[in-house]
């Protein structure tokens, strides 16, 4: 553990295997050193803190805890809940929030995802890596932990969430629809009854029918991964079974949500950020929405066309969430699932965006597959990776052999875009060896030639 934190201490958030990893004395270091790093800035009087469904989550949270309280910072613990909750909590609260989860990754996984008082991002260069460094003296005995006592209390925080949540879409005048949500057995099992169910908040137009809503870290289902069409199986089968409207599958911490429509098909991500920049263009005309540089030509297209400005990122919600906080914009959205809003502090939640698509649903008459199909323009690769040992020399090759026919550009990776409305965007793994081709073009044809001819390139 000791000198290695540098190895599981990702881009975004620690994620690392349980507990050779991150055990709970790495847990505690990273609770001190979090409030250390952030006190260098401004005062923290409290941190609150979630977790997911994992088994090892109890123990972790515990144990950052005590490495909070003993930096003198008192504890405001909220439990189970989703990501995007504990997102919801450091807004509400106003304070710096840490949430254990691993999202989608194997039972064997936990993590920490990090963010400041009102839910403001923390990744590598924006904090991270400071507080990395930090948990990593502790560990080393550089230097010594606190001695201080903070308090800590507990505060259920679900109710709070999905009356906010309800104040941002309203679904109670909506026709009704039958749904079917695969929770994956993670978090969404905790918050969609809460959202989207009657408890508590009176019922709405929605017919659910569950599938894996039992909390479970192990997994025994299938990997709360929907990005992956194979953990999307289930789901397609039952709303085609099941004849449902519409079918929507959650990741592990719930911050991601994955649309099927009536015929079990899925709705592109990018189809799903259109939809929903046209609601918010709607309440906030003339607004800016973020698309990072592998969302389809579709979304800026669509976003201008209802007045609205795209702006073009790089991909990830660190670059996302800064975008957001700099330049104001009411919705971002990535091929990823991941949707950001102004009205929920600028963060991504996958409920929210699900909340949007069932209302644009219901009121009106068109099954999804049709009112999706209103935001699909091109066609799509899909992300396709290759190992590639010399990842800038093939990054050089590709541009040599593609750049002279198109407009080029070094945002993220190489993108070339081509008079005819296709693109090729080339991205180097920060991590693993790996380059990742995303393709898009107005034919199937031209998609697939503009695909095998960089691959040819690519895998030489």
């Amino acid at each position: 553990m000791a000198g290695e934190l540098s190895r599981f201490v990702k881009a975004y958030d620690v994620r690392g295997t349980v507990p050779d990893q991150l055990g709970p004395d790495v847990a505690r270091a990273f609770g001190t050193a979090f409030v250390r790093v952030l006190s260098r800035q401004a005062p923290v009087p409290s941190i609150v803190i979630g977790h997911d469904m994992r088994p090892s989550s109890p123990e972790l949270v515990e144990a950052f805890a005590e490495g909070v309280t003993a930096e003198g910072a008192d504890v405001v613990l909220a439990g189970l809940g989703s990501t995007d909750m504990l997102y919801f909590a450091a807004g509400l609260l106003d304070q710096p929030g840490a949430m254990f989860t691993a999202s989608h990754n194997p039972a064997q996984y936990n993590g920490i995802k990090l963010c400041r008082a009102g839910a403001l991002p923390i990744g590598l260069g924006n904090g991270l890596d400071e507080i990395r460094d930090e948990a990593q003296a502790i560990l080393d005995g550089a230097t010594q932990a606190g001695s201080g006592r903070g308090t800590v209390r507990t505060r259920n925080l679900l109710s709070d969430y999905a009356a906010h949540l309800r104040t941002l879409v309203d679904l109670s005048g909506i026709r009704p629809l039958s749904i079917v949500v695969d929770a994956g057995n993670g978090m969404a099992g905790y918050t969609v009854p809460a959202v989207l169910g009657p408890a508590a908040l009176g019922a709405l137009p929605l017919s659910i029918t569950p599938l894996y809503f039992e909390l479970d870290g192990t997994f025994p289902n299938h990997e709360a991964n929907p990005l992956e069409p194979k953990n999307l199986v289930d789901l397609q089968a039952a709303v085609r079974e099941t004849g449902a409207d519409i079918g929507l599958a959650f990741d592990g911490d719930a911050d991601r949500c994955f649309v099927v429509d009536e015929r079990g098909e899925p709705v592109s991500p990018s189809a799903v950020t259109a939809l929903v920049a046209t609601r918010e263009l709607a309440k906030h005309d003339g607004g800016t929405i973020i698309h990072n540089l592998i969302t389809s030509s579709a979304v800026p297209e669509i976003v201008a066309e209802h007045g609205g400005t795209p702006l073009r990122s790089r991909v990830g919600h660190s670059f996302i969430k800064a975008e957001m906080a700099r330049t104001g914009a009411i919705f971002g959205g990535e091929h990823s699932a991941h949707y950001y809003f102004k009205d929920f502090w600028g963060a991504d939640t996958g409920m929210l965006a699900a909340m949007h698509v069932l209302a644009a649903l219901g009121e009106q008459e068109l099954p999804l597959s049709e009112l999706a199909g209103k935001y699909e323009r091109y066609v799509a690769s899909g992300e396709i990776n290759s190992t590639v040992p010399d990842q800038q020399g093939r990054l050089a090759e590709v541009e040599e052999r593609f750049g002279s026919g198109g407009e080029v550009d070094h945002l993220d990776g190489l993108t070339v875009r081509f008079a005819d409305g296709a693109w090729i965007n080339l991205r180097p793994s920060n991590t693993e060896p790996l380059l990742r081709l995303n393709v898009e073009a107005p034919t199937a044809e031209r998609m697939a030639q503009l695909r095998d001819e960089v691959l040819a390139v690519v895998r030489a």
